[in-house]
């Protein structure tokens, strides 16, 4: 166990069990400020990386995916959470990066676009509205942990289609 309340866990922590390197975006979670932007920004990029492959998939297909990775979110945040002695650590990003995902995923086209997702994002997800506060602060396992950002993401893509009515 690497009691690390307050500070970025260590690189062997990161790599002593594979729970520890998926919650913490892979090493995006260790940076030194602003960990959970660093864990959307790498959401964004692997995202951009793997788009070719994930439009070959139906868009069941591609839920299904992100379904996937939400339950492996939610048990690699637990265990990560458990191990640093904090269910939230700020290390842990897998639940910025799977709901991002969601969001570029019906994001429409272009840089602009996906620009504002990212500041809206970031926005709700600091922000919390409500249902996501009550499972920032009451939820504390990795399901509350990742259901939080799920709602960050619902705001986003709510914001997103008011905002492209009025453009359209």
């Amino acid at each position: 166990m690497d009691r690390t309340i307050g500070k970025s866990p260590s690189l062997r922590f990161l790599f002593s069990h594979p729970a520890h390197l998926v919650a913490c975006g892979f090493g995006s979670g260790l940076s030194p400020v602003a960990p959970g932007t660093a864990g959307t920004l790498f959401a964004w990029a692997t995202f951009l990386l793997a788009q070719p492959w994930l439009e070959q998939l139906s868009r069941s297909g591609q839920l299904a995916l992100l379904a996937a990775c939400f339950v492996i979110g939610v048990l690699a945040v637990h265990k990560t959470g458990r191990d640093l002695g904090e269910p939230d650590h700020g290390s842990i990003v897998w639940d910025e990066i799977v709901p991002f995902w969601l969001v570029l995923l019906f994001c429409p086209a272009g840089w602009y676009w996906q620009t504002a997702a990212f500041l809206l994002f970031r926005l709700f997800d600091i922000v919390k509205p409500q249902p996501a506060r009550f499972f920032d602060e009451r939820v504390k396992n990795g399901f509350g942990v990742m259901t939080d950002d799920v709602f960050a993401a619902a705001y986003t893509l709510l914001t997103l289609i008011f905002i492209g009515h009025f453009l359209t």
